[in-house]
């Protein structure tokens, strides 16, 4: 669960990334790319940076070195949780954030290469499975994917809806072959069996209506289609 100290950086982040679609955004919902099947998954790479977030095995990361580029390159962490890096070695990489990982080369190297090693890490890809739901939710947050879960099961991870919720518009963000597509869902409906209860992949970004998300996200979330106009059902 995301700690209260990553709020606000998650909120900071979350605006970054959904600033270009909100600049294009209009009062219809044709200015979505958003007729996406919504079983179809989405991009392996991270949707948004987030150097809160833990590096873990598999993940891929670009290590920079100021001034050596013989040791750029992106290297993939192990299921050991260990990056096999030029000059030092097997180093522990899963359990730290980025940023925490750059500080950590630059230790190593600088014991005996390197004078005041700059080093810059970031994430490539990632296949820890996490999903962020934020607007009018009780708890916003990133949270761990548990399996197969769907979109119901991801608003009660985040406590349900929140006070000033629309729980009729809760829409999902979604970074299919690097085009971001967002598509609407009437949680009442699917509460009731009256729509299908989609499931949700890692990287979604799930936004629940109301007062909170107006605030925050404006014309991104009035703009979003509403599920009559999408076709996967």
């Amino acid at each position: 669960m995301l700690l209260l100290k990553d709020l606000r950086a998650l909120r900071m982040t979350l605006a970054a990334l959904l600033l270009a679609a909100v600049a294009a955004c209009t009062s219809s919902a044709d200015s979505f790319d958003n007729e996406f099947d919504v079983t179809t998954r989405p991009d392996a790479t991270m949707a948004f940076q987030n150097t809160s977030l833990d590096l873990g095995p598999a993940d891929v990361v670009r290590v920079s070195v100021f001034g050596v580029p013989d040791l750029d390159g992106e290297y993939q962490i192990d299921f050991e949780g260990n990056i096999r890096f030029p000059l030092v070695g097997k180093v522990q990489a899963a359990g730290m954030p980025a940023s925490e990982f750059a500080v950590e080369l630059e230790n190593l190297l600088g014991e005996k290469y390197l004078q005041d090693p700059d080093v810059v890490v970031s994430v490539v890809e990632s296949v820890g499975q996490r999903i962020t739901v934020d607007g009018s939710v009780t708890k916003p947050g990133i949270y761990d994917l548990q399996g197969d879960m769907t979109l119901l099961q991801a608003v009660a991870l985040a406590g349900g809806p929140g006070e000033g919720a629309n729980p009729k518009k809760v829409v999902i963000f979604r970074q299919v072959q690097g085009e971001r597509l967002a598509a609407a869902f009437n949680l009442k409906e699917i509460r009731q069996g009256e729509a299908q209860d989609p499931r949700v992949y890692g990287n979604d970004i799930i936004v629940m209506d109301g007062s909170a998300a107006q605030a925050r996200y404006g014309d991104l979330i009035r703009a979003a289609p509403v599920i009559g106009l999408l076709r996967f059902f």
